[in-house]
């Protein structure tokens, strides 16, 4: 009979966060942030505690099927979203306008008057005709 080693910090029946799990865990944070959802009003919307979602989102606590579902459903997307460019994730280095687009967007999520929230996308609005113009 073959013994083998205990992974060094893995506690017995315990399964540590994979790779996937982390994965989904940023898409679902990716696309509530553009949704200009927080953690608390997403974890009410799917029926877990702040905790609980904010886990997800890390990828130390793994969706289950029907939980992932929800969360599509909730977030408007197919539940295949969450694995999208899943095997390029290695590979993957955000360009630096993701990185300001995804600062964009939390900031805007953060602007907590609505009426403030359709100026700045006025603004853009504005902004993007006129770089058309001078293109």
């Amino acid at each position: 009979m073959v013994k083998t080693k205990p992974v060094t910090g893995a506690r017995p029946g315990r399964a540590r966060p994979q790779d996937v799990d982390r994965w989904v865990g940023q898409r679902m944070r990716e696309r509530r942030v553009m949704l200009g959802l927080t953690q608390q009003q997403m974890a009410e919307l799917i029926g877990v505690t702040y905790q609980q979602a904010h886990k997800y989102e890390t990828g130390i606590n793994r969706i289950a099927a029907g939980r992932l579902y929800l969360i599509a459903k909730t977030l408007g997307v197919d539940v295949g979203y969450f694995f999208e460019g899943l095997g390029d994730a290695a590979d993957f280095k955000p360009s630096p306008q993701q990185r300001l687009l995804l600062e964009l967007a939390r900031s805007f999520a953060a602007v907590p008057s609505r009426r403030q929230q359709e100026a700045l996308c006025a603004l853009a609005r504005v902004l993007a005709e006129r770089s058309g113009e001078t293109s």
